[in-house]
């Protein structure tokens, strides 16, 4: 199949015309979208965030949409970002802290116990990635020089204890230990979340891990969906997700299934924290554009109308 033609550069004048003679935009003030053009470029601003206000079909834009729309849309999902973020965090904290404290509570405090193979589930099918963890943890533990703390402690004591070195893993890696942990450590790491497996918690601590990498590489959020799934809850049914034979359509491997992991993730007054910062960062999206344009994102998100809801239901 022959290849299109490269695009050619073109002026920030000239990719103001496009928009507006060709793509039929509504531009009413071009000093200010010549800025934003400046500031963020065409490519991360226009065909990162036209889609919901774009027709593919006519390929222009759908009547009444104005500039100022893609650039409410790219600031609801930079300020998304980093509401994320904050709380990935949160959660990563407390699992950090959980396998830490689990883990030296059965092998102590010793790193010869985290760098021991014979104190993870070693089988056919995990040994080569715990030879690769504890490979990480070997050269976080007596090499990297890059943390003070874990040099203080090696120079000090001679010994850097889980509590330590889990500060200096990515939540990747953490979620990766957690899954290799013998199963009387990981049940006293998911007992502490509820009603969670162990099971379903490493499913959502690879979900967060993805969302997590989203976030931190700056890539559009709002619309992203992973290939990892959460498990099916109590709050799918719940909240009457609509489903495709077995399938819930969303809140699996979107926005919301992120949002339904942290329900089951975070304790009760950082849910509530995480909702009501989220409704105001809609309520400032849904002021600065049209009244239906709101619905528009909520779809391209996978919420569903009622998602507001979510905090209705017991777990």
């Amino acid at each position: 199949m022959p290849k299109k033609a490269i695009k050619p550069f073109i002026t920030y004048s000239d990719q103001l015309n496009v928009l507006t003679q060709k793509k039929q935009l509504n531009i009413s003030d071009l000093s200010y979208a010549e800025g934003k053009l400046h500031d963020i470029g065409y490519y991360s601003l226009i065909d990162g965030y036209k889609d919901i206000f774009y027709n593919p079909m006519t390929r222009t834009y759908e009547e009444g949409t104005n500039f100022t729309d893609i650039v409410a849309l790219y600031e609801f999902d930079e300020n998304l970002r980093s509401l994320v973020f904050k709380y990935i965090c949160h959660v990563e904290q407390k699992i950090r802290s959980l396998i830490s404290y689990s883990f030296c509570e059965a092998f102590s405090e010793n790193q010869s116990a985290y760098l021991s193979p014979t104190n993870y589930n070693i089988s056919k099918k995990n040994s080569r990635d715990i030879s690769k963890l504890i490979s990480i943890l070997t050269y976080e533990a007596n090499q990297n020089t890059e943390h003070s703390y874990v040099v203080y402690q090696r120079n000090t004591y001679g010994n850097v204890p889980l509590w330590v070195i889990m500060k200096t893993l990515t939540l990747g890696q953490t979620s990766k230990m957690y899954s290799f942990m013998l199963p009387s450590i990981k049940s006293k790491v998911s007992v502490h979340y509820g009603n969670i497996t162990e099971k379903e918690l490493i499913q959502y601590l690879k979900v967060l891990t993805i969302f997590r990498n989203i976030c931190a590489h700056n890539e559009r959020l709002f619309s992203f969906k992973t290939r990892f799934e959460i498990p099916d809850t109590a709050l799918h049914k719940k909240m009457g997700i609509p489903q495709k034979g077995t399938q819930y359509l969303y809140g699996k491997h979107d926005m919301f299934a992120l949002l339904i992991a942290f329900r089951y993730l975070l304790d009760k007054e950082d849910f509530k924290s995480l909702k009501k910062e989220l409704t105001k960062l809609f309520n400032t999206f849904s002021t600065a554009t049209l009244a239906t344009q709101k619905s528009k994102l909520l779809h391209a998100m996978h919420f569903p109308p009622n998602w507001a809801n979510i905090t209705r239901y017991k777990l």
